[in-house]
Parts: structure tokens; C-alpha cells; sequence
């Protein structure tokens, strides 16, 4: 291993060698180039490096911008698969919710169930409720608005009289769900027709 003095003493010796020399452009046959010739080469070399460098950096902002658009697809893709499984499970728990709209609609009955019981079943139902809006899902069931063929899927028309009932739902026979402005399933409506 050499010592620190060494390396010093060889450093040292290198520069004064490159001090010694003196580097001089020259042709094929080792004649000096004239100083035009000196210049022109260099001029040439440099058009060439600064075309080189142009190159690469436009290879280099091609590169960071397809790096930037595949960043963006794939979380284009992540949203999509998110949306995708959040509204497969959904659709999986309508039945679910569907159950206890039934559950609530028979009156007479439910009125009869223990009423601790049911305060416990009515909390179970708006807490999962609640957890469902919070993934922008949303009941569709308003009656007496126009029929929207996009949210409501017509199972039976009533006939009505009144001109201002004409087309507008009667009847919810089975909830709708969207999940932001996406219908996940179309409420199942009775709609008024004008005889």
C-alpha cells in the first residue's frame, strides 16, 4: 500500500510532465495545423457536440414526458379499478338494503317487534346507510317527479285524469341506487298516463 507522501510525490510529477508538453493540433502526417485550421476543427467539433447534446436532451424530455402520461394512466386505472370494486360491492349489498326497506314497510308488523329491538335494527340500517353515502351512493326514490328513463325502469302505468300527473312517477315499487351520477340499478316505478 502506498503512503499519503507517495501518491503526493506521483501527483506531482504528473503535472509537471503535462507542464513539459505542449499539445499542438496537427494533421495526418503530424505537421502543425495553422491556427485557421485549429479553429475550424474546433468549430466543427463543437457543432457536432451541441448537436449531440440537442439529442439527448430532446431524447430526455420525450422520456420524462411519456414518464409523466404513464404516471397519469395508471392513476387513470387506479380510479377505474377503485370505482369498478366500490360499485361491485355495492350492487352486492342492494339485497342487503333492500331487506330492511322491506322490513320497514310493513308497518303493522314492525310496530310489533320489541321496540329496543328495533331502535337497534333502525341504527344498524342508517349507520350502513351513512357508510354508503360516504361512498357517494344515493337512494333513488322520489315519486311525483317526471319518469327518467336513465334512473327509473316503468313496471306498470297507472291511468290518471289529471294532465299534470301525465308521465310522472306514481309509485316506487323498488329502490334505485346511483353512485354519484352513476345509476347502479334504476328505481322500479308505477308511472301516471294520461287516459
Amino acid at each position: 500500500m502506498q503512503d499519503e507522501e507517495e501518491i503526493k510525490n506521483e501527483d506531482s510529477f504528473d503535472d509537471s510532465i503535462e507542464s513539459d508538453f505542449q499539445f499542438v493540433e496537427s494533421d495526418e502526417e503530424g505537421n502543425a495545423l495553422p491556427q485557421k485550421d485549429v479553429v475550424k476543427k474546433l468549430r466543427e467539433e463543437n457543432k457536432t457536440l451541441r448537436k449531440e447534446r440537442d439529442e439527448y436532451l430532446v431524447g430526455w424530455q420525450r422520456m420524462k414526458a411519456d414518464y409523466v402520461n404513464l404516471q397519469k394512466d395508471e392513476e387513470a386505472k387506479r380510479k377505474d379499478l377503485k370505482n369498478y370494486v366500490t360499485i361491485s360491492l355495492v350492487e352486492d349489498l342492494l339485497p342487503t338494503l333492500d331487506a330492511f326497506d322491506m322490513a320497514f314497510a310493513n308497518k303493522s308488523a314492525w310496530e310489533k317487534v320489541d321496540a329496543n329491538w328495533r331502535a337497534g335494527v333502525e341504527y344498524i340500517q342508517q349507520q350502513f346507510t351513512r357508510t354508503l353515502d360516504g361512498y357517494g351512493v344515493s337512494k333513488i326514490d322520489q315519486v311525483s317527479i317526471p319518469f327518467d328513463p336513465n334512473l327509473h325502469e316503468s313496471v306498470e302505468t297507472i291511468e290518471t285524469d289529471n294532465e299534470s300527473q301525465d308521465h310522472t312517477i306514481a309509485e316506487i315499487v323498488g329502490s334505485g341506487y346511483k353512485m354519484n351520477d352513476r345509476v347502479i340499478r334504476p328505481a322500479r316505478v308505477k308511472v301516471y298516463s294520461l287516459k
